[in-house]
């Protein structure tokens, strides 16, 4: 502070400020000496929302007081805070700019959805069954650029070398194996649950938290608008690169996430939204934090709660559905699944490693799990195979959310005719005639050959507890005390 021609410096007065220079001149005359600081004019400009120090009443942005003596003698006050810079990103800018920047039509809701489009096109990734079609690109590029140097035609060759590559290309994605559909279930470029979901609404509004202190990214919910009506949405949400996996901890939900959607659930019951969910997870969060919180009492409270809303429920199976984790938003009256989506109990890694001991038997597993969505579909697992374009959902994002959309509408305007009663019968249904069983079947000894004996008395009463081997002899055995107690029956006869 300079005070006329002097310098002087008040210890009291500490002045932070951030991302601002306030120069301000206070005249004042020797007679009319403010009598502190309080009637000092106040510098608005010296306040910041970033440090949290904004100015009271009665302080005028000082923490001093100046003696009317000092001031006395002064003819001018002028007052200079440098100020250190500060960053300005979005995060301090939350929630509202000052100017928001993007589409208009987006408004205010798109602002705030933390999902946007990506600023660079995600990398190729080519998949191992599809080095055939690398091979033949990189020989499409050289014919060009041969072409390019000497001037010379080689449309013909090109030509020929396109049209191979489209056969080969159909001849792939027309007859993979379960093991190369949980490939490409898995690719990391395959379309995740909001971009679906932004392609097939006409309005979308997010929906956050579970009303118990915290909001699980990895599962996301929202109200959303589909020719005229709305639905709640809900769904697992992959990362398109690495920091959004992170994020999103790879699409795996924590307790608070299940709870969230049955939060909405409810929301959606109550106010007679039907429900669209979407499955795309490898499973539930196994860590030890979320088994603390309550993971499984989560997933089987989800559950129990969805057999009985009184809305229609249809699931998509959109990349990959692993366990509890995908069940428990799946317990639908519909349940569509993608060409290229799995759907499984277990992972077929994880299966390898328990059945076989070794990870490397995961095309075994893949194979005896029955996970791609013709085979379920023939378990009545599966209500349709919704079609993707050559070359899976990634070669085309708009394409197969047009094919969602379709699947989804048809079937929702069968169960819209339904009565609540008679809908959550079906659901019920539905869940128990699913799959195959057999009973009564011979068993291997080599498989059974590690099993523990039984240790609780087999019931007679019950021949479905016992195999077929076991329930010959034990028919043999009636029949042979039958016949005993006739013998006897008739000697005691004769006697008498």
């Amino acid at each position: 502070m300079e005070f006329g021609s002097g310098a002087m410096i008040l210890p009291q007065a500490s002045v932070v400020v951030s991302g601002i220079a306030c120069i301000s001149q206070v005249h004042a005359s020797s007679s009319g000496a403010p009598r502190n600081g309080a009637d000092l004019p106040s510098c608005s400009h010296l306040q910041s929302h970033r440090n949290g120090i904004a100015q009271g009443p009665g302080q005028a942005g000082f923490a001093t007081k100046l003696s009317s003596d000092k001031l006395r003698h002064s003819a001018m006050v002028k007052v200079v805070a440098k100020i250190r810079k500060g960053k300005k990103s979005a995060e301090t800018e939350y929630p509202w700019p000052e100017k928001i920047k993007g589409d208009e039509q987006d408004g205010y809701l798109g602002y705030l959805c933390r999902f946007k489009p990506l600023p660079n096109k995600p990398k190729p990734v080519t998949l191992p069954f599809e080095r055939p079609l690398v091979d033949l690109e990189n020989k499409i590029d050289e014919v060009r650029e041969l072409a390019n140097k000497t001037g010379m035609d080689f449309s013909e060759q090109i030509k020929e070398l396109e049209d191979k590559y489209d056969q080969v290309r159909r001849d792939l994605y027309l007859h993979l194996t379960p093991v190369q559909r949980l490939s490409v279930a898995r690719h990391p470029n395959r379309p995740t649950f909001l971009d679906h979901v932004l392609k097939i609404t006409d309005k979308w509004v997010e929906l956050h938290g579970d009303r118990a202190g915290y909001d699980d990214p990895a599962l996301v919910t929202g109200i959303g608008r589909i020719d005229g009506m709305s639905f709640m949405f809900m769904g697992h949400q992959k990362g398109r690169n690495t920091k959004e996996n992170i994020y999103r901890n790879f699409a795996m939900p924590t307790p608070n996430g299940y709870r969230k959607a049955l939060r909405m659930m409810r929301h959606a019951d109550h106010h007679g939204f039907p429900i669209l969910s979407f499955i795309d997870t490898p499973g539930a969060y196994a860590g030890i934090k979320a088994e603390e919180l309550g993971q499984g009492e989560a997933i089987a409270f989800n559950l129990r709660e969805m057999f009985g809303l009184r809305v229609p429920i249809i699931t998509t199976v959109i990349g990959e559905g692993g366990s509890g984790g995908a069940l428990a938003i799946g317990c639908c009256d519909k349940m569509l699944m993608l060409e290229n989506a799995v759907y499984y109990v277990a992972s077929p890694e994880a299966c390898a490693a328990i059945l076989w001991k070794t990870a490397d038997a995961a095309p075994r597993a893949t194979e005896a799990l029955r996970i791609t969505g013709i085979e379920l579909q023939k378990l009545n697992v599966v209500d349709e195979v919704i079609p993707e374009p050559l070359g899976g959902a990634h070669s085309d994002p708009e394409l197969t959310a047009k094919n969602i959309k379709a699947a989804i509408m048809k079937y929702m305007k069968e169960l819209l005719k339904l009565d609540p009663e008679t809908l959550m019968k079906q659901r019920v249904a539905k869940f128990r005639q699913m799959g195959s069983v057999e009973e009564g079947a011979e068993v291997d000894a080599h498989i059974k050959r590690n099993m523990k004996k039984r240790e609780a008395p087999l019931d007679v009463e019950d021949p479905r507890l016992l195999t077929s081997g076991l329930q010959r002899s034990l028919d043999v055995k009636l029949a042979v005390e039958d016949t005993s107690s006739h013998v006897n029956a008739s000697a005691t006869r004769s006697v008498e």
